[in-house]
């Protein structure tokens, strides 16, 4: 059971890399983003919501979302990839590389690809770690011609997919569907790429199994730690972050989950010096501070997403946490001189 998503995603450089290949700045991006320019080679990594702003910006500064894909997915050098994704392209084969792609995916959140092979088909659908919001139509593109890119490169053979499917429009589709090599759906449900399960057999040209004997043992025991390391208050505030928007969150679901009885986990939490409802408060706390930092969600809709059903109740808890309302904090922290950080009020 994987229990820890890391807080702070790291942009690795090769992505501003790339940027430059296209002729785009990295410090365009960031402030077309309103966002810090420390952040560019800050070691600290960016917010949910920061990472989604920086797609985002670099979308409207491309202007079409399918030439965006197609011209940054084919420009990127492998070489410029983080040794998460380089092991994949020596991966024996196109099946073994996507499976250690959506298992190395864990280290290099918010994107979560869920692989399912059934007939002739291999379908991989995409959804977001440590949020409910849904990541720029952009990031979706570039993920799904990434992992096309990943087969034709490492095969050096011109794989198609059978069907792509977008839950946001997506530009121009016929582009889209010349680089795929296949039908363009949006407006869909789910975001999902669909490959031809014959084409996961392709043997790969840029296997080097001595190499993948240093990475493998050395990012599994990454993930190992990242999944394992968190104390029980760090993983029940994560359990109860993804958890959120479907109401509020009982000890009885999040210890059933950790596979412990609930008086096993108050225990736990106890201690570690604190208690299943101060830490649902500091969750919804912190999850309210990293909506609002959203500006296209309204401040109904960041009440909806932290389990409050009445906005008003959402209103007091806000007032008693940051002794200011949601709007005007929300007037204070976003504009044109964005924070690098946000403090809780204690």
């Amino acid at each position: 059971m994987t229990f820890h998503t890391p807080d702070r995603i790291k942009i690795p450089p090769g992505f501003w890399a790339g940027l430059r290949e296209l002729g785009i700045a990295a410090h365009d991006v960031v402030r077309q983003a309103r966002l810090p320019l420390t952040i560019i080679n800050g070691p600290a990594g960016v917010t949910v919501a920061q990472y989604f702003a920086v797609w985002q910006a670099y979308s409207d500064l491309v202007g079409d979302i399918s030439q965006g894909i197609i011209k940054l997915s084919t420009a990127f050098d492998t070489a410029h990839y983080p040794p998460s994704v380089m092991a994949t392209y020596h991966a024996r084969d196109y099946r073994d590389a996507l499976n250690r792609m959506a298992r190395y995916k864990q280290l290099c959140p918010p994107e979560s690809l869920q692989i399912t092979e059934e007939g002739e088909s291999c379908r991989i659908e995409l959804d977001w770690q440590r949020t409910e919001q849904s990541g720029p139509a952009m990031l979706v593109g570039i993920t799904f011609a990434t992992l096309l890119e990943l087969g034709r490169r490492g095969s050096e053979q011109p794989l198609t997919a059978k069907l792509v499917e977008f839950s946001q429009p997506m530009g121009d589709v016929k582009s889209l569907e010349t680089y795929f090599g296949c039908p363009i759906r949006t407006g869909t449900e789910c975001n999902r790429l669909t490959l031809r399960r014959r084409d996961l057999d392709c043997p790969f040209v840029s296997y080097n199994e001595e190499l993948l004997e240093i990475l493998t043992p050395a990012l599994d025991r990454t993930l190992d730690e990242r999944q394992y390391g968190r104390s029980m208050t760090e993983t029940v505030k994560w359990i109860m972050k993804r958890s959120l928007t479907g109401g509020r969150p009982d000890i009885q679901t999040v210890a059933r989950e950790l596979g412990m009885s609930d008086r096993t986990l108050q225990r736990r939490l106890t201690d570690e010096g604190t208690s299943f409802k101060q830490l649902l408060m500091q969750a919804r706390h912190e999850q309210a501070l990293e909506y609002l930092a959203d500006p296209s969600l309204e401040i109904k809709e960041v009440a909806f997403l932290i389990g409050y059903e009445d906005q008003n109740s959402f209103y007091r808890a806000f007032r008693s946490w940051q002794g200011d309302t949601p709007s005007h904090w929300r007037a204070e922290h976003i504009g044109p001189n964005i924070p690098t950080t946000i403090t809780l009020a204690r």
